[in-house]
């Protein structure tokens, strides 16, 4: 397949300028090996999901990391986190080192990094595909868009979506859970899992799940944590602000693709997605992983909230720079009604200047004020 060329590679490149090491997370799939290829082609790559690689190189680290030359990528090192520590010994010893280390698990491979090269790595996130990275993305349904999610296979047209999706649920979802936890009955993951994608857009009630499955609240706040390690699902969390306010203090779950989300809810089809009643939070998923996208496209950390309060007003989106607030109200119709502000221009009147920018994401032609397509989000600020 042709190269995708991913948005992040001007920060990645940049890092590379100034640190020894640079390291790139994200989820299994999202193409990180492919884009240290192409942007890294000088170093010499080697693959730690291969056992008998890893065998060989815990027999001699310090030896591995001299014979592999000047400029190393090491993908999937959360199979070895051990060899960040040897990696340490060698920037420190030979200035001239370069590494590249990929991992899809952000507990295993980070806990290492920050034990070890605080100080010495360039650290960034890759997701799956932004709209716009998407070769004509504009010419494609909404429904489409959102059911085929953003992995490049499915992009590039390699496997179908919900073949993809399945066997990436089977082989990496599961498949981590099993290795991270003592998972003795995986039904009752499974039904965790497509509980937790019904929620989606919603705030998330762990005692409430843990009755509905019959575990522990405990046991579904550890999944939890496992999906977010894995970059399958995330929390985000609400708003707070010095205001004469009761604000939840309770974080909503979103997942990194709505390809998967949409395996999970038992979507087959574009068609059975267009009439689906989570196809509004389905739509709302996109914008928030789209505005974190161009974050982590950036180099940048997450700067993305929600605001509601207790008895009910709510903002989707809330995004902080520095002083300023983005806000965005995001909603899936094609038809533009007056109501779609309302909330925006409360949290305006509300907070006053502090409200840099306002905009409207929805489904349909972006014709009135303040209003976006989900497909120009990214360019909204």
């Amino acid at each position: 397949m042709d190269y995708i060329y991913r948005e992040i590679t001007p920060s990645i490149e940049h890092g590379a300028n100034y640190y020894p090491v640079v390291v790139i997370s994200g989820p299994a799939g999202s193409g990180k090996s492919t884009l240290c290829r192409h942007v890294f082609a000088s170093y010499k790559a080697y693959d730690l999901t291969d056992l008998a690689l890893r065998e060989k190189i815990m027999l001699d680290p310090r030896g591995f990391l001299k014979d592999c030359g000047e400029k190393t990528i090491l993908n999937e090192l959360q199979h070895i986190p051990e060899l960040v520590s040897f990696i340490r010994m060698e920037v420190d010893e030979h200035p001239e080192r370069r590494f590249i280390l990929t991992g899809s698990n952000r507990y295993d491979l980070m806990e290492s990094i920050t034990k070890s090269l605080a100080v010495r790595a360039a650290m960034y996130t890759l997701l799956p595909l932004s709209i716009s990275e998407l070769e004509g993305a504009s010419g494609v349904s909404t429904d489409t868009l959102l059911f085929n999610g953003f992995f490049p296979s499915v992009a590039a047209g390699l496997i179908p979506a919900s073949e993809f999706h399945s066997r990436y649920y089977t082989t990496y979802v599961e498949r981590d859970v099993r290795r991270l936890r003592n998972l003795t009955d995986i039904a009752q993951f499974q039904k965790f899992m497509r509980i937790l994608a019904g929620r989606v857009g919603s705030e998330l009630n762990a005692s409430q799940i843990a009755g509905e499955i019959g575990v522990s609240s405990p046991t579904v706040k550890s999944w939890i944590g496992l999906l977010e390690t894995s970059y399958i699902a995330l929390q985000l969390h609400p708003y707070f602000i010095n205001i004469n306010k009761r604000l939840t203090k309770t974080p909503k779950i979103y997942f990194y693709d709505t390809g998967l989300l949409c395996f999970l809810l038992g979507i087959r089809n574009a068609e059975q997605l267009s009439v689906h009643p989570l196809r509004g939070a389905i739509f709302e998923n996109v914008a928030v992983i789209e505005l974190l996208k161009r974050r982590f496209n950036d180099g940048k950390l997450s700067n993305i909230y929600f605001y509601r309060e207790n008895k009910g007003r709510e903002v989707d989106i809330v995004q902080e720079f520095g002083a300023g607030l983005d806000i965005y109200e995001v909603r899936s119709s094609q038809t533009f009604n007056k109501s779609f502000l309302r909330n925006l221009d409360y949290l305006q009147r509300l907070l006053g200047d502090r409200v840099s920018s306002r905009h409207l994401v929805y489904d349909g032609d972006p014709i009135p004020p303040y209003a976006i397509n989900l497909r120009r989000i990214a360019d909204a600020r």
